[in-house]
Formats: structure tokens, C-alpha cells, sequence
């Protein structure tokens, strides 16, 4: 059997002092993470993380940099996921729209808070994509090729 880990793709997004979360059921309870999900198929990275932001938060993202690229195992699920964190700007905001199954609501938190939570993030990937993005990392979306 061939192993695969979870691609994942997450925005990291600050406006005024502070960064765009999700509150979110899970096996494990109310959690907190970045607007994220899985890559579908024949999806590119910057589509499927635009998707992911407008369908967990309500927000319209456009990614400007990769701010990096994660991997981490679950112990609780047994799971590897390859996070593709990117940074970028708001465009857009649909209040009506029904965000996706599970997801409790969009927030926004200082980086404080954020530290304060970290008992209840979704995985260790929350504040360090937070405390990289705050280190000033970002990377060209060049380095990504989606080829077809």
C-alpha cells in the first residue's frame, strides 16, 4: 500500500490588527482554525484555497504569497495533512451566505487571543501559520505550477 498524506490548502488573513478564524464542530469539539479544507480534484491550490475561504467564512480571497507549506500527523486521526498556508486580500464579503456544515461562525482574533486559544485550535498549524505570517515570511505564488 502506497502512503498519501491530506493536502490541504488554509488562508491566513489579517485586517486591522487581526486574523480571520473559523469556529468549527469537530470530533474533538468546538475548535478554531483558518478558513481550510482539502484539495479536490483537478483543483489548483489558489482555486481550491479561494473556494475554501468563500465557503467557511463568507469571504471572497484573493491569494497574493504562499506564506508555507506544513506537515503534520494527527494523533488523534492517525492523519498526515501537507498544509498549504496563503496570505492575500479580501475582495469581497456575502453576510447571507450560508457557510459550509460544521462551521459555527467566522471571527476575527489578535494575535493574543489566538496564543490564548491554543487549547482549542484545530492543530498546532493554527498559531504557527499566525506567527509566520507576523515573522514577515511570503513567498511568490510562482514557485506553485499547476500543470494540466
Amino acid at each position: 500500500m502506497i502512503w498519501k498524506p491530506n493536502v490541504t490548502v488554509a488562508a491566513v488573513i489579517w485586517r486591522d490588527g487581526k486574523f480571520l478564524l473559523v469556529e468549527e464542530e469537530t470530533p474533538q469539539g468546538i475548535r478554531f482554525n483558518q478558513p481550510a479544507g482539502h484539495l479536490e480534484a483537478d483543483e489548483s491550490l489558489l482555486a481550491a484555497v479561494a473556494r475554501e475561504t468563500l465557503e467557511e467564512s463568507a469571504y471572497s480571497f484573493t491569494p497574493q504569497h504562499l506564506l508555507g507549506i506544513y506537515r503534520w500527523h494527527s494523533p488523534t486521526s492517525d492523519t498526515t495533512y501537507l498544509r498549504f498556508a496563503f496570505t492575500g486580500e479580501i475582495t469581497g464579503h456575502d453576510a447571507g451566505r450560508q457557510l459550509d456544515s460544521g462551521i459555527l461562525r467566522a471571527l476575527w482574533l489578535t494575535p493574543d487571543e489566538i496564543r490564548a486559544t491554543r487549547e482549542q485550535h484545530r492543530s498546532p498549524l493554527i498559531l504557527r501559520c499566525v506567527e509566520d505570517y507576523l515573522a514577515g515570511k511570503r513567498y511568490p505564488l510562482e514557485l506553485l505550477v499547476h500543470y494540466d
